[in-house]
């Protein structure tokens, strides 16, 4: 078996929690190799300057603290919303969407500075190890991913904890007590994780909730949004134009504020196993309800249906990290095309955890008033449905003729 080479720089993904920052000092002395950190502002709502003076503390000369907001909501959330993508009929895919950026930049990041490696704190359980390294891959095959997690025998919270203490390293007074669950968060999610939530059984407790308020605590009065969209992407709220991650941001306050967008979901991880989740998706749910709203109006029935095939197959590949193949690409070609008529106005109800579709207008809208009507109109002759339904009735005739032949009941 080939040796690898001699790992010369690596860019590791860094949050600057316990975990990452064993990780750090585990890859300099275990590889000898100059470390790179980098931590992505994704709006998780964390104060990101602590991550950078950890990590020139640790001896760390290059760090990079990106803001990638605006990019992670244009260039990904709103390419999902477009596909109504969702996950087994219910998540929102809030983690699985944040991990092409991240491993996009940690590529770039890698190219920028010479690195030969890059590394992630993802571990070898979970689906994030397979979505950083895809992505890695498909952009550039010659870099070298390093996993600590599936190398060290770093195998508990107590040996990490031992480790960081050994080396120097902080930690945090409620690192050192057992963690009652692990969060990933996001603009578009809070994902929440392990622990006391392992039991699918057992309600989760409300201590998990970040974002949103109990829809019981909610306020009794509903309130009223409306979203504008063009070409599919949401443009405006109540008339403001805003930036992607500027109007997904005043969504999760309006969707927290009415406790909208809580999930307790049992899923199929792409390595084999099932885990149980709870999710908070407060603009995003909001988002998703109003994309369908304006596509009832300005979306073909065939168009629509079409879309609606291909999206399990569009979330499946997201979830498992496929986001820069050429499967993915396609099928995002086809439901971009799909989307150059969806434009124009939503109105929505917020109100103690749902939000329902109101009120929808658009200039290209296919809804035909004159054609619906129940009063009497101009534009469309009832007996034109006989034979429309008798030549769909045909070949249902021909087969309960044979069945009767046959004396089949069945």
């Amino acid at each position: 078996m080939k040796t690898p080479a001699k790992v010369k720089k690596i860019v590791l993904a860094y949050s600057g929690g316990l975990d990452t920052s064993v990780i750090l000092k585990w890859l300099q002395d275990e590889y000898d190799a100059e470390v790179v950190t980098f931590t992505a502002d994704l709006g998780q709502g964390e104060e990101l300057e602590p991550a950078r003076r950890k990590a020139q503390a640790a001896g760390v000369s290059e760090i990079f603290i990106d803001d990638l907001r605006e990019e992670f909501v244009r260039d990904f959330v709103f390419p999902m919303v477009r596909a109504n993508a969702i996950y087994e009929g219910l998540y929102l895919l809030g983690t699985s969407i944040a991990r092409p950026l991240i491993s996009k930049r940690l590529v770039e990041i890698a190219h920028e500075t010479g690195a030969d490696a890059v590394a992630h704190g993802a571990t070898g359980k979970g689906n994030d190890q397979v979505r950083f390294e895809l992505g890695v891959y498909a952009l550039d095959p010659d870099l070298r991913v390093i996993a600590p997690w599936r190398e060290w025998d770093l195998n508990s919270r107590t040996k990490l904890i031992a480790y960081a203490e050994e080396h120097g390293i902080e930690v945090a007074k409620d690192k050192r007590g057992e963690a009652p669950f692990s969060v990933d968060a996001n603009l578009w999610h809070t994902s929440s994780e392990g622990k006391m939530l392992e039991d699918p059984a057992e309600e989760a407790s409300e201590l998990v909730y970040q974002r949103t308020v109990r829809p019981e605590d909610a306020p009794d009065v509903p309130e009223y949004v409306t979203i504008s969209f063009k070409r599919g992407d949401a443009c405006a709220i109540d008339g403001k134009a805003m930036s992607p991650a500027t109007l997904l941001t005043r969504l999760n306050e309006l969707g927290g504020k009415h406790g909208i967008g809580r999930l307790d979901l049992v899923e199929n991880r792409f390595v084999g196993m099932k885990s149980r989740g709870v999710y908070e998706t407060p603009g995003g749910t909001i988002l998703m309800s109003a994309h369908r709203g304006i596509e009832q109006i300005t979306l073909d029935r065939g168009a629509a249906h079409l879309k609606d095939e291909l999206m399990p197959r569009y979330a499946k590949l997201l979830y498992e990290g496929f986001w820069f193949s050429p499967e993915r690409e396609m099928l995002q070609a086809a439901i971009d095309s799909s989307q150059e008529y969806v434009t124009g106005d939503v109105r929505l109800k917020l109100y103690k955890g749902s939000v329902n579709v109101v009120g929808r207008s658009s200039d290209h809208s296919l809804y035909s008033q004159a054609h619906v009507t129940f009063e009497e109109d101009e534009v469309y002759d009832q007996k034109d449905a006989a034979g429309f339904i008798r030549l769909n009735a045909l070949r249902l005739q021909l087969l309960a003729r044979r069945k009767r032949r046959l004396g089949r009941n069945d």
